[in-house]
């Protein structure tokens, strides 16, 4: 094996996250540029961002895809992942945060504290991701450092520990002060300027005592060693505050609060100095906790994996790439051992063995081949074609299941259809594949409507998807608004008749019979029943009558949509010697069908969603409304913390678009999940402008 080149300790396992626009991908370029990682600073502006690599991404100005990176900083590998702001995008930071030991929160110094910020600081809340935070954009008109603040404190239920304060305010902003270590720090502004160290001007050190004062009183109610010498009057040192901080940020009592403007080169190499000080290496984090099975009939045992290269191999599945010139990449990342290029694995999930073909070290889209990766390494892997996202690959002598990902269900649909026959069979192939990198996107082919249906966290997702399919997979499709599976079901008993007769002039065709139908309980399905006695009814005959009654169900009697939920019985009938055949009792069978269930006081049934809603509660009117509107039915209303969760029953029908509306009531602050939850019946007005549409269809 080969010896470590970078001891454990030193490693950092990081994500950016933020809202989008915050600035994430600029300070990701800055990192990038100030530890030799790149030479030239790409703009997310221009489109030349390195790690805005897919072609969109430059297009739109945003990030769409978690891409990895790694540099180095003062003798620690940082190993990088820069996340997507946009809530349609949701997966890329929760998969992310679940392999990442530490955190870069950044917030824009202008709108504070903002929806997706507060999305993602729940998802790190999750996952337990100790976090620093950085305020970008303070050299914009309105930025405001202490207003930002205030807000992390009362949105996020944060207790902050502000390290800096602003050199001059707006345009002005020259630089940064370090109220630790009680310097000041100048900032040309230019791109490849270095930092100047100077005094604290006159006219901020009162500020800068007041606020390291507040920042020691804080770090003594958080951390033990620092309250002893607190409590004693002791001299506190920079290095002791500085190991007090660590300790506390590690275990989530404080968050470390940076400032700067990432665009103007301002505040980033003491960014860097913060993750290596004060975010943890993986041996500052607990072992990582999982199930494994040992024997036969002995169970599952909960199993412990520590950052050690010599402890058995253990790594997660957290990212699923197709590489047009490679093929399949698998991002891992190794909590324990180590593994080289060529080995055999084991995946816990699937208790399948395979082998790992090369690995690579990725920045970006761009990947350096490296003959192995050992404990606390974020590497990509080819050759395990059978590993998905979430699936944990291990020894296989030492097999244990690590706590997989788990994420949110899609909450929007469209229609998909090849626009030519050629299309067709590649579109398969493409969605397939899309679904693999994507764990929020869906695919599912209705039978009942005939279409394929896509499903993502929102509009911009899909509308992603189908760029892609487009550029990437060559195939061109068309996207509309899906049809509603509704369905038709009958409310009492009914009695009718079918009768069946063709005289030709030569054989003819002659099916008689008697059915009676009755309704089942919602979920039941369809149910037949022979009562035929005597023989009136020969019994070759009876499964014609059934295909005839099924075939009728599934086309719908009143409106189109599949009847569900009945139970069938022929119980009378007749039949012709000569003229008597299959088809004719099929036809006979249909025709009793639709007739019985005309008599039968038939109604349409829709899906109904169970929808949930997190909103602030100044929104609370607005959002209700909207649900209302929408034909929704308020079943509770519940306040947590500074949100109100409200929960809703809302029409499948009605739930079309609700993603983009509720984004704009609430300015973006709430969010919802949305699941199946029953079919019901629909109200008469909207049944007979049901059946009203079916009818002027069927005629034209």
């Amino acid at each position: 094996m080969m010896s470590r080149t970078i001891p454990l300790e030193r490693i950092r396992d990081i994500g950016i996250i933020a809202h989008i626009d915050a600035g994430k991908t600029t300070i990701t370029e800055m990192i990038l540029h100030h530890s030799g990682r790149t030479y030239k600073i790409g703009r997310v502006d221009d489109g030349t961002a390195e790690m805005d690599w897919m072609d969109q991404e430059r297009e739109r100005g945003i990030t769409i895809t978690a891409a990895a990176t790694s540099c180095d900083w003062q003798d620690h590998r940082i190993n990088i992942i820069d996340t997507p702001g946009h809530v349609d995008f949701t997966a890329e930071v929760e998969r992310s945060l679940r392999v990442l030991d530490g955190g870069v929160m950044i917030f824009d110094g202008v709108a504070g504290v903002e929806s997706q910020s507060e999305m993602v600081w729940r998802q790190a809340n999750k996952y337990r991701v100790p976090r620093i935070c950085f305020v970008n954009k303070m050299d914009r008109m309105g930025a405001d450092l202490w207003r930002t603040v205030d807000m992390m404190k009362k949105r996020l239920n944060a207790n902050v520990g502000l390290t800096q304060l602003p050199l001059g305010e707006e345009s002005s902003l020259t630089g940064v002060i370090d109220i630790i270590e009680e310097k000041a720090y100048k900032f040309s502004g230019e791109l490849n300027s270095e930092l100047t160290e100077i005094p604290i001007p006159d006219e901020y050190r009162d500020n800068a005592a007041r606020y390291r004062r507040a920042l020691i009183e804080n770090l003594a109610e958080a951390d033990d060693e620092i309250m002893l010498a607190y409590v004693a009057d002791e001299k506190i040192d920079v290095a002791a505050i500085k190991a007090g901080l660590r300790r506390a940020t590690i275990s989530a009592r404080i968050v470390p609060v940076l400032c700067g403007s990432a665009l103007r080169n301002i505040g980033i190499q003491p960014v860097l100095n913060a993750i290596v000080d004060y975010l943890p290496s993986p041996l500052d984090m607990p072992p990582i906790r999982g199930s494994g099975v040992r024997g036969q009939g002995s169970g599952v045992i909960e199993e412990l994996r520590y950052p050690d290269d010599d402890a058995p191999f253990s790594a997660l599945a957290f990212k699923i790439v197709t590489d047009p010139f490679i093929g399949r990449l698998v991002y891992l990342r190794v909590y324990s051992g180590r593994i080289k290029s060529g080995a055999v694995v084991y995946n816990a999930v699937t208790g399948k063995k395979e082998r790992i073909g090369r690995l690579y070290q990725m920045h970006a889209n761009n990947r350096v081949e490296i003959p192995e990766i050992d404990s606390g390494s974020i590497a990509a892997a080819v050759g395990l074609r059978n590993t998905s996202t979430g699936d944990t690959i291990c020894d296989a002598e030492h097999p244990i299941i690590l706590e997989s990902i788990t994420f949110p269900e899609p909450v929007i649909s469209v229609a998909i259809e090849p626009m030519s026959r050629g299309d067709q069979d590649r579109i398969v192939d493409a969605l397939t594949k899309l679904a693999e990198e994507d764990p929020t996107f869906k695919v599912q082919y209705n039978q009942e409507t005939g279409q394929t249906l896509i499903s993502g966290m929102g509009e911009l997702q899909l509308e992603v998807i189908v760029v892609r399919l487009l550029r990437e997979f060559r195939v061109k499709a068309k996207v509309s608004r899906p049809r509603v599976a509704y369905k038709e079901t009958i409310t009492i008993p009914a009695r009718a008749e079918g009768r069946f007769v063709r005289q030709t002039g030569g054989r003819g065709q002659y099916g008689h019979v008697w059915l009676e139908i009755e309704p089942l309980q919602p979920g039941t399905g369809f149910e037949f029943v022979n009562r035929i006695q005597g023989g009136v009814v020969p019994r070759e005959y009876i499964p014609a009558v059934q295909t005839g009654i099924k075939q009728t169900f599934a086309e719908g009697v009143i409106a189109g949509y599949p009847v569900v939920d009945v139970r069938a019985t022929i119980v009378d009938g007749s039949y012709h010697e000569v003229d008597s055949s299959e088809p004719a009792f099929k036809m006979a069978g249909a025709i009793a069908a639709r007739e019985c269930v005309r008599k039968a006081a038939p109604v349409i049934l829709e899906p109904i969603m169970k929808l949930e809603v997190v909103t602030p509660q100044e929104f609370l009117g607005d959002v209700i409304g909207g649900l209302n509107a929408r034909r929704g039915n308020i079943d509770g209303i519940e306040p947590r913390e500074a949100l109100t969760v409200i929960q809703c029953f809302l029409p499948l029908a009605e739930s079309f678009g609700y993603a983009t509306d509720l984004r704009s009531i609430s300015q973006g602050r709430a969010s919802f999940f949305m699941g199946f939850d029953r079919y019901q019946a629909v109200s008469k007005e909207l049944a007979d402008s049901i059946i009203g549409k079916y009818r002027s269809g069927n005629s034209g």
